[in-house]
């Protein structure tokens, strides 16, 4: 005779054999679930947030293409030629950062994942290199703000 189910979630039977539905989760899952799953969440914002930063940096390498067809038109008078240099400048920076917030999510994925895996403790890695990205994006947002503060009002 095969193996057969009973019905119901609470038990599962197999010939002679019979397994609690908590059993068998302690057995199916994977010890420290909760954690890899945190773990993979906080990967997967950094991957979307270095996705957006790429995606501004590609936005500020072409929004001088902006200012030079559609805001004199818009605003009915010359705007002061920007520094394509600049936003180019600009732009590739926040691409690299991109890339660069990427592979950091990428190592600290599988550091964490060790660390979650190991039974001793572990010491907190810290908040200062996120400080430090967050200060670098603030330094490059404030530099745009200046470029175009420039361009849109040429006497500052």
């Amino acid at each position: 005779m095969g193996p057969y189910w009973r019905s119901g979630w609470t038990t599962v039977q197999r010939c002679d054999a019979t397994v609690t539905s908590r059993q068998l989760a302690e057995v199916l899952m994977i010890k420290r679930y909760s954690d890899h799953a945190a773990n993979e969440r906080t990967f997967l914002a950094w991957v979307r947030t270095a996705i957006a930063v790429m995606a501004f940096g590609f936005l500020i390498e072409r929004f001088d293409l902006f200012l030079r067809y559609i805001a004199p038109q818009a605003a009915q008078r010359q705007l002061a030629p920007p520094s394509e240099a600049f936003a180019n400048w600009a732009g590739l920076a926040f691409i690299v950062l991109g890339i660069a917030m990427i592979v950091i999510a990428a190592v600290r994925l599988a550091k964490t994942a060790k660390e979650i895996e190991t039974d001793d403790e572990v010491a907190s890695a810290g908040a200062r290199f996120d400080l430090a990205l967050a200060a670098l994006i603030g330094l490059l947002g404030a530099s745009l703000l200046l470029y175009m503060s420039h361009a849109v009002l040429p006497s500052l």
